[in-house]
């Protein structure tokens, strides 16, 4: 199943070393299945890490194929992925870009880490740009903890399961042959 990012901002004032305040606007990115959700998650995020007041300014979609965080790593960086494809019928190669979130301390830590989520990829590709991107930080959906790690096992569950047979007067529709072959007539109305 692919998730849908959220790039969600977020106003607040921080108030720094010498006792000044500051109004900052931070992107953040959440896991959802819909805006309304990803305004709720970043809500319920933010008030662990924001005592005051915060403002959520903007939420869009995010253009992100895939997130991949590593350890002992700060910032997040965005690469440019071009995949090479050869039409047969054109005779030309052609590109599709996707974009990847990967989290480094520099920009060459995250070409290299580009490189080793690319590893195991079949077909030809190039990173034809790296850029720190904006993110702060990056909220999953299944964080791993005790007890969204036992909904993420339940929900695989239900996912790899069969439903089971449907019985109408003592008689199992589970194996019915459907002749996908045959015509089927046109009504007029």
């Amino acid at each position: 199943m692919s998730a849908t990012w959220y790039e969600c901002k977020v106003k607040y004032r921080k108030t720094d070393e010498t006792g000044g305040q500051k109004v900052l606007t931070e992107p953040y990115l959440v896991d959802a299945v819909s805006y309304t959700e990803a305004e709720s998650r970043i809500n319920e995020e933010m008030a662990a890490y924001i005592s005051e007041e915060f403002k959520i300014t903007n939420i869009k979609v995010a253009n992100y194929a895939e997130i991949h965080p590593f350890e002992n790593a700060d910032r997040w960086f965005k690469s440019k992925i071009s995949l090479l494809a050869y039409d047969e019928e054109s005779g030309k190669e052609r590109k599709s870009n996707m974009y990847m979130l990967v989290q480094a301390n520099d920009v060459r830590e995250a070409f290299d880490n580009t490189l080793e989520v690319m590893k195991n990829t079949m077909g030809e590709y190039s990173i034809p740009a790296i850029s720190e991107s904006p993110i702060m930080d990056v909220f999953p959906y299944f964080s791993g903890e005790e007890g969204e790690t036992e909904q993420l096992e339940r929900f695989n569950a239900i996912k790899a399961s069969k439903p089971e047979p449907v019985v109408v007067m003592g008689e199992s529709f589970d194996d019915i042959d459907i002749d996908t072959d045959a015509e089927v007539e046109e009504v007029e109305a």
